[in-house]
C-alpha cells in the first residue's frame, strides 16, 4: 500500500474535518451496540418470537424507550438487533462481490484487447439495469430469507468496483514504475498483485466504506416489500413497514426503526466521504 496511505497529515486532514469524525463515530456506536446487543438491551429475549399482551404497543415510555409492539416486545431492542442484521448484511455481501469486481476490474484493465470487451460488456449489461430492479428480479426466483437477500444484492453490486477498478488499473498500467518493472521481466501476475493493486486499495477501501451504507438501504429496500428477512428476526426496514400500518397513531412502530437506519447510512456516508478526502483518491 502506498506509504502516504499512513501520512500524518492525512489523518490531521480527516481529524480536521467534524463530519468525517461524525461519520466515524456514528459507526463505532453502531457496531458496539450491533456487536454487544445482549448487554445493552434491557429485553434481549425481545429479539426473536417473544409474547408479552401485558405491554402491547405501549408509547415511549422510561421502561420502554421506543415502546412496545403488537406482541409487546421492546422496540428499542428489536432496533439494536436489527443493526446486527443489517451490518452482517452489508459485510457479506461487499466481502463477496468486492473481491469479485476487483479480480474482473485488474483483469479486464491490465490484459485489454477481446478480455476487456468481453468482461466490460458483460459488465455494462449488469449497470444498464436499476440495482434494486436486479435484485428484485433475483429475490423473485428466491425464497425471501437472508442468505438470499445477501445472494441476490451480491449479485447486482460487484460491477460498480468492476468498472473503477477497470478505470484505475488502465490509468496505472501506464506509469513508469509499472513499465519498469515489465523491462526487467516481471511477470503479469507480479505486476497486478504488487504495483496495481496496492495502489488501488485506498480508492477502493474508500468505495467500500460508501457502499456500505448503500448495501444497506438496498436490502432495507428490499425487506420493505417483503423480499428480505422474514419475522421473527428483527429487521429495521421489516419493522418500518410493518409500523406503518398503524400511523399516526402508533407512530413509534415506524419513526424508530426509520432514524436507525438514515443513522447508519449517513454515519457510513460521512466516514466514506472522509476517507476519500483523507486518502485523497478521485472516485
Amino acid at each position: 500500500m502506498p506509504t502516504n496511505f499512513f501520512k500524518t497529515r492525512n489523518w490531521y486532514r480527516f481529524s480536521r474535518n467534524p463530519l468525517s469524525i461524525t461519520g466515524a463515530v456514528i459507526v463505532i456506536v453502531v457496531v458496539f451496540l450491533a456487536v454487544f446487543a445482549p448487554y445493552v438491551t434491557p429485553y434481549p429475549d425481545h429479539s426473536g418470537a417473544a409474547l408479552d399482551f401485558a405491554n402491547m404497543n405501549n408509547p415511549p415510555d422510561s421502561k420502554n424507550f421506543f415502546g412496545t409492539d403488537g406482541m409487546g416486545r421492546d422496540v428499542f431492542t428489536r432496533v439494536i438487533y436489527g443493526y446486527r442484521v443489517s451490518l452482517l448484511l452489508g459485510i457479506v455481501v461487499l466481502s463477496l462481490a468486492v473481491p469479485i469486481g476487483v479480480g474482473l476490474g485488474l483483469i479486464a484493465g491490465y490484459y485489454g484487447g477481446r478480455v476487456e470487451i468481453v468482461l466490460m460488456r458483460i459488465t455494462d449489461v449488469f449497470l444498464a439495469i436499476p440495482a434494486l430492479v436486479l435484485a428484485m428480479a433475483i429475490m423473485g426466483f428466491l425464497e425471501p430469507t437472508l442468505i438470499n437477500a445477501m445472494l441476490a444484492v451480491s449479485v447486482m453490486w460487484w460491477p460498480w468496483t468492476t468498472r473503477l477498478v477497470y478505470n484505475l488499473t488502465r490509468s496505472i498500467k501506464t506509469e513508469d514504475y509499472v513499465v519498469a518493472s515489465k523491462v526487467v521481466g516481471a511477470s503479469d501476475s507480479h505486476i497486478i498483485l504488487f504495483e496495481i493493486l496496492p495502489n488501488c486499495l485506498p480508492t477502493i477501501l474508500t468505495k467500500m466504506t460508501l457502499d456500505m451504507g448503500f448495501v444497506i438501504l438496498v436490502a432495507a429496500s428490499l425487506s420493505f416489500l417483503g423480499l428480505g428477512v422474514q419475522p421473527p428476526t428483527p429487521d429495521l426496514a421489516s419493522m418500518v413497514a410493518d409500523g406503518s400500518q398503524y400511523l399516526p397513531d402508533q407512530w413509534w412502530l415506524s419513526v424508530f426503526p426509520g432514524i436507525a437506519i438514515l443513522i447508519v447510512v449517513l454515519g457510513f456516508n460521512l466516514l466514506g466521504d472522509g476517507l476519500r478526502d483523507m486518502l485523497d483518491v478521485e472516485m
